[in-house]
């Protein structure tokens, strides 16, 4: 099993990443405040626009470290990846199932299946919890509806019929979302779900860590050999990494949506760790994105024991689990693609 590194999340504005020998090395106005051995990381993700030296570029090409240039907000500029590992064979044969309708079918509802069954489990975990606090009722109705769809899925005929059923479970769900949050509520409130932008402090953080875990399973999809862009639910679009928007419909319940409920809770964030701008976008500043990031690396550390493997692996390391499953499904190594399920 692969060892799980650390990734460097650089989030105040004002640092500039450099190369000094094998290390990468943080200045503010050019003073160096931190310094970082390149043996430990597995990827750089930066949220501010002063940039990296080409001399870090080359240090992470050397050691295949990919860098991410992101928005404060969390939305991707831009990537490198260094070389492509894996074979063309492997990219052929995706590439083959991604144009055959009954393949990419059989994927699709694998991972949407993962997707359902997961939110599905979080809410009996709140009804388990919680049911003293909270409108139990309610949240077993949607349990239920949620069930009664995961139900159509061996019989849905296209992947249009397979989003519908995902976008009825998706309201569903997220009907739920508030009464997760026991603490704090006059401040984290959660009506619906608002992508772009996001006008709500629970929004702002589901989006900004949907992005990262994004970032995540593209780096795992490529590091096996496999192109993120081309997926077998999300169709292609330029700039669109469809294949890592499929993985994350599995994994996003259980490695996003408790934790930043569990950041709520456990009061890890709190009202001063947001900005709002003239136009009501409210994102996370330098002080929530610096807590939150601290807590998710301590989240990727804590292991558990995946379903289809029976191996503990770490939290992290399940988006290269998955991409690893994958690529040995394509290769024709096991039956059927197994999704992450909780």
């Amino acid at each position: 099993m692969r060892k799980l590194l650390n990734t460097l999340y650089i989030t105040n504005k004002h640092c500039y990443v450099s190369r000094d020998r094998e290390n990468i090395v943080i200045s503010v106005e050019k003073k160096i405040v931190k310094r970082f051995p390149i043996h430990i990381l597995e990827g750089i993700i930066c949220f501010n626009y002063n940039g990296a030296s080409p001399g870090i570029i080359k240090l992470c090409a050397e050691h295949n470290i990919g860098i991410a240039f992101l928005t404060p907000s969390g939305r991707l500029c831009g990537r490198f990846v260094g070389k492509t590992n894996g074979n063309v064979f492997l990219r052929r044969e995706q590439y083959r199932i991604a144009d055959d309708k009954t393949l990419s079918l059989g994927i699709a509802r694998n991972m949407i299946y993962a997707k359902l069954i997961n939110s599905r489990t979080v809410l009996h975990r709140l009804i388990r919890d919680h049911k003293e606090k909270i409108d139990a009722d309610k949240i077993t109705l949607s349990a239920q509806k949620i069930f009664t769809q995961i139900q159509k899925l061996e019989t849905v005929q296209d992947t249009d019929a397979l989003r519908g059923i995902e976008g009825d479970c998706a309201r569903e769900y997220f009907g739920c979302f508030n009464a997760m949050i026991l603490q704090q509520q006059d401040d984290f409130y959660f009506n619906e779900r608002i992508k772009r932008p996001p006008k709500d402090n629970v929004n702002a953080m589901l989006s900004f860590f949907y992005s990262v875990l994004t970032y995540d399973i593209q780096s795992a999809l490529e590091s096996v050999g496999l192109d993120s862009y081309v997926g077998f639910l999300h169709t292609d679009r330029p700039g669109r990494p469809g294949l890592a928007l499929d993985m994350i419909e599995e994994l996003r319940a259980y490695l996003v949506d408790r934790f930043v409920i569990t950041c709520i809770n456990k009061r890890i964030v709190d009202p001063q760790c947001f900005q709002t701008k003239e136009n009501e976008t409210v994102l996370l500043n330098d002080k929530g994105r610096e807590r939150m990031l601290e807590a998710w690396q301590k989240r990727k550390q804590e292991e558990i024991r995946h379903p289809f493997l029976q191996e503990n692996v770490k939290i992290g390391l399940l988006p290269f689990v998955q991409a690893q499953l994958l690529s040995r499904y394509i290769r024709g190594d096991i039956e059927a693609y197994p999704p992450f399920v909780i």
